[in-house]
């Protein structure tokens, strides 16, 4: 990771936002926020889940309006009506989620708004030259370090990660004065990473500014100039460079100290329970080379490797949600061949992918949760084929409650929750079934340090009850902090394993990823 000061003169801004408020309902997201930016500055944005930091920034790049207050940019009024007239007018944002649209190609995602300059001539009656435009989609991509990417390929076979890069390169390609970066990196691998890294300061040497928002609290300290906190939609404080604390800005984030310990805090990684979950020779084209596998009962089995290592594809074919070529996945002896059959054997999934692959995100919570007691204990919802909804009602609420889901009732689309309330949607849906197995995917991805404590600590128990936790992950200090194995990926298949230790470090492990 780069780590950069960017120089800045004082009191030179670019952003000014003044007494801005925005309720949704009865829930008032901000209250009264001033933030103002700096040319050459990158600031960070943190806070819990909730805080109103993606808020204040889908504001300023137009995808909502304020209820009432100011702002300025490059000192003109901005009141932008769409993302696309805020990025015309020098302010680009890379979304937190899915920001391509799967069924058309790199380069038409790439200018999906602004495909006027590649009109076939003065009377192209509504032509696009395409070689143009594969021309400048390759020049974008390059431009960013992203020459892995094709232009002409279909966006719906790119992974996250190549995704997330596209919506990169076309904010990246218009030059902005102003770049917001949304929680973007948790989608992203090493590589990808530093390339948003390379960008921010490029843009912030140029006299540019970057807000950025991250969980990461190392990641947010090395890479930004300032760091503001906002908590319950009000700012809390900020931090100039020369005050990061990270205890203190913990603190501010979360309103109290952190206590007891972060992860696991016992050292033993005995699992003499049942095998439950059982993967054997398993390969997938281009993905998995004979993958085995055991889960026990009561184990936390950490998978862990590069972003191409094939462990993504590995969570799906244990779910059942794609079929090998070779080898059987079994559950109690038993084969799964779908997430049906996984949903029947209490296997629950989440996926790296959230709002495409284990939400519906236009949905309310209600409906996204009681989709998995109607698959795996349909009489427990309901009577001759028919939902109750008294018992849906009732069930959803339980699980809103339990697991502290911010929202405005159970009939509030998921759409508009923050990342990590989406993620509590998710986990939600699973362990209020009674999952036995849980396989779970990036599970901390866009989920802030206090929510990620009680996220660890249900894990643990959920352990300590006899349930199976299957743990893909890019961040190894969570894996080896939670796991009981550790398995490490790479080129789709296993090439090392680790039981827990004490003195088991990340440079032990790495070999085995690259």
């Amino acid at each position: 990771m780069s780590i950069t000061t960017h120089p800045h003169t004082a009191g030179e801004t670019i952003v000014t936002i003044r007494n801005m408020t925005k309720t949704f309902g009865p829930v008032t997201a901000l209250r009264n926020v001033d933030v103002t930016v700096r040319r050459g500055q990158v600031l960070g944005l943190v806070g819990e889940n909730g805080s109103g930091k993606s808020t204040v920034t889908s504001i300023l790049s137009g995808m909502q309006k304020a209820d009432s207050g100011t702002m300025t940019v490059l000192g003109r009024p901005w009141h932008p009506d769409t993302m696309q007239t805020a990025l015309e007018g020098g302010v680009g944002m890379i979304v937190q989620e899915n920001g391509t649209v799967p069924g058309i190609t790199v380069a038409e995602n790439l200018f999906l708004c602004d495909t006027d300059r590649f009109a076939a001539g003065k009377r192209g009656r509504g032509l696009i030259n395409a070689r143009a435009m594969r021309k400048a989609a390759r020049k974008a991509l390059d431009d960013i370090g992203a020459d892995h990417i094709r232009e002409d390929a279909v966006t719906a076979t790119l992974d996250l990660q190549d995704r997330k890069l596209i919506e990169v390169a076309r904010v990246w390609s218009r030059r902005p004065s102003v770049m917001v970066v949304d929680e973007t990196t948790t989608a992203l691998s090493q590589k990808g990473r530093d390339i948003i890294y390379d960008l921010m300061d490029r843009m912030a040497l140029a006299g540019g500014a970057v807000v950025f928002i991250s969980h990461d609290l190392d990641e947010i300290m090395a890479v930004c100039d300032a760091l503001t906190v906002l908590r319950d939609g009000s700012i809390i404080r900020t931090f100039e460079k020369r005050q990061f604390d990270p205890d203190l800005i913990r603190q501010s984030m979360i309103g109290r100290r952190l206590v007891g310990d972060y992860y696991r805090s016992d050292r033993d990684g005995s699992a003499s329970g049942a095998v439950v979950l059982k993967a054997e020779d398993v390969s997938v084209d281009g993905a998995l080379d004979g993958v085995s596998l055991e889960a026990r009962r009561g184990e936390i089995v950490g998978i862990g490797g590069l972003s191409q290592s094939g462990m993504h594809t590995l969570g799906k074919v244990l779910f059942g949600a794609v079929r090998p070529r070779t080898g059987t996945v079994t559950a109690h002896g038993e084969p799964i061949g779908s997430p049906a059959d996984a949903m029947r054997h209490r296997i629950g999934y989440a996926a790296k992918d959230r709002d495409t692959e284990s939400l519906c995100t236009p949905a309310s919570i209600r409906e996204n949760v009681a989709i998995a007691p109607a698959v795996a204990d349909p009489d427990g919802l309901s009577s001759w084929g028919l939902m109750l909804p008294r018992r849906e009602k009732r069930y959803t609420r339980d699980v809103i409650d339990s697991m502290q889901i911010k929202c405005i009732g159970p009939d509030q689309p998921v759409s508009q929750l923050s990342g990590g309330n989406k993620q509590k949607v998710v986990f939600g849906k699973w362990i209020g079934v009674g999952s036995d197995v849980l396989i779970l995917d990036c599970p901390t991805r866009g989920i802030d340090v206090g929510v990620k404590q009680t996220m660890y600590r249900l894990l643990y128990k959920m352990k300590r009850e006899g349930k199976t936790i299957i743990m893909i992950s890019e961040e190894l200090p969570e894996l080896m902090g939670m796991s009981d194995r550790l398995l490490i990926m790479k080129s789709g298949r296993i090439t090392a394993e680790f039981p827990r230790s004490e003195s088991l470090t990340d440079a032990q492990i790495i070999g085995y990823m690259v």
